[in-house]
């Protein structure tokens, strides 16, 4: 590094250093999250983190302070807020254009509402148009939801890039490389491919200069600690969401609507519905050769003394555990009908399906209920659950009353219908009267809600609450 570089790198430390103390200053409630990070130079880009380190070039941050003293910081604060929602943990199946489109509108959407002074910069003028657009249609305005929004009402790739010089601000380079390299760590591959890994980068941003060994030490280094960053910010977000609301009320003029939903829904409990459903597995036997118990020694030794005739057979049946006896309820009001139900009916089906949960023989009763019972449809086999998705209709559109579907469930139990009940699972929004006494089997309600909210169930009932992309 010349006399030059160190100068310049001195002064953009400089730089960030006061952007950090002012936002230190004026949000205090973002102090752990603003004391995560290291700091490093870079020759080429403009400026990236990962959670753990800012890669910053100093002359990109000496040229950002001399347009205006507020871009760094504003910089710094889209940069914190990426991490505090974790945009970077993303799922590899997400469209980079459009994620990394929807991840910094959310930000920049954040950074406008907190009216921060020090962080007003010119491009906040030219994103007003399209952030009240997108504050119109949506009603949470999260990553998750923005990128949804845009899969559907921005088709274009050209416009894409448009928005994208609106809201930039930090280069995403780093969350994907992090990636990258965490996985050649579990999967060693043969060639190291630093040079050609920023190929697919479909911004107008500078990347890391692939050729630098000391960027890729870094990011060798960020990949084995991924998971670790990954529970630091997780920490440092729901700290965030419980001082936030304590913080605004000392700060009347602050508007904090997008914030508090933004770590709402980065803080929200996920569920994993395959492995909920596993758990209503019952033991049961089903044809499969059990190898634990089947002794090879003594068949291929007859098959080698009689030629063809083992002198063991190999045991035809397995316990395994599998779903054998099962209710699936579905509440038809108006706010679960429709195409949501038959997709959850048929993501049930497919995980069923997908986990050796059926037997030869089930007996599944698949009940649509408003405030009556409308249908019960018995399925005993899995071509009968193919006829039923085919031909699935819904029935009711009332008022909601759960007491039906467990009154009547207790009958067909009465009546020998089933010998062991595992579990009910009702798909529902959660507005209704529940049974006031506790059932004999498990029982969980399912709730579809994308408000992030949390509807109260009775004590003895399992919640599950699921957003639509997770159907």
């Amino acid at each position: 590094m010349t006399e030059k570089q160190r100068k310049q790198d001195q002064l953009a430390r400089e730089i960030l250093t006061l952007s950090r103390n002012t936002l230190l200053v004026n949000l205090r409630f973002l102090d752990a999250a603003l004391s995560q990070f290291q700091w490093e130079p870079i020759e080429t880009g403009s400026v990236m983190t990962d959670g753990k380190y800012i890669l910053y070039n100093p002359n990109h941050v000496l040229s950002c302070y001399q347009c205006a003293k507020e871009i760094p910081v504003r910089d710094y604060l889209h940069m914190v807020l990426h991490c505090v929602f974790r945009h970077m943990y993303m799922s590899p199946t997400l469209n980079r254009s459009y994620w990394d489109l929807a991840c910094d509108i959310a930000v920049e959407n954040i950074i406008g509402e907190l009216g921060l002074q020090s962080a007003t910069a010119p491009r906040e003028q030219q994103q007003s148009e399209v952030l009240f657009a997108v504050r119109h249609d949506l009603k949470h305005v999260t990553a998750e939801k923005i990128y949804s929004y845009l899969r559907q009402t921005v088709p274009n790739p050209v416009r894409i890039a448009e928005l994208h010089s609106l809201f930039y601000a930090d280069s995403h380079d780093l969350w994907y490389m992090t990636a990258e390299k965490a996985e050649a760590v579990i999967k060693p591959s043969s060639s190291d491919g630093d040079d050609n890994r920023n190929s697919n980068d479909e911004s107008s941003s500078g990347a890391i200069n692939g050729n630098d060994s000391s960027h890729s030490e870094i990011a060798d280094r960020n990949s084995c600690s991924r998971t670790e960053m990954a529970k630091v910010w997780r920490e440092i977000s729901r700290r965030m969401q419980m001082e936030l609301e304590a913080f605004v009320d000392k700060h009347q003029g602050m508007n904090s609507g997008a914030m508090a939903q933004n770590l709402t829904a980065v803080n929200r409990e996920k569920y994993d519905y395959t492995a909920f459903l596993k758990k209503f597995a019952v033991m049961g036997e089903a044809m499969k050769i059990n190898d634990d118990e089947f002794d090879y020694i003594f068949y291929t030794y007859g098959l080698q003394l009689y030629e063809n005739m083992p002198l063991i057979e190999p045991l035809e049946y397995k316990e395994i555990k599998a779903i054998k006896e099962f209710v699936i309820a579905i509440d038809t009001s108006g706010s679960t009908s429709g195409e949501l139900v038959q997709r959850f009916v048929q993501k049930t089906y497919n995980i069923l399906k997908s986990t050796e949960s059926f037997f030869t023989k089930i007996n599944l009763h698949i009940i649509q209920c408003d405030a009556n019972i409308q249908e019960d449809r018995k399925i005993t086999s899995q071509e009968e659950f193919d006829a039923y998705l085919q031909t699935m209709k819904i029935h009711g559109l009332g008022g909601t009353d759960f007491r039906p579907v467990f009154e009547y469930v207790d009958r067909l139990r009465s009546q020998k219908e089933f010998i062991n009940l595992k579990g009910l699972i009702y798909l529902t929004d959660g507005y209704g009267i529940y049974p006031a006494q506790k059932p004999d089997y498990a029982t969980a309600f399912v709730f579809v809600d994308d408000d992030y909210s949390t509807p109260s169930v009775p004590s003895w009932a399992i919640k599950l609450v699921l957003q639509k992309n997770e159907i």
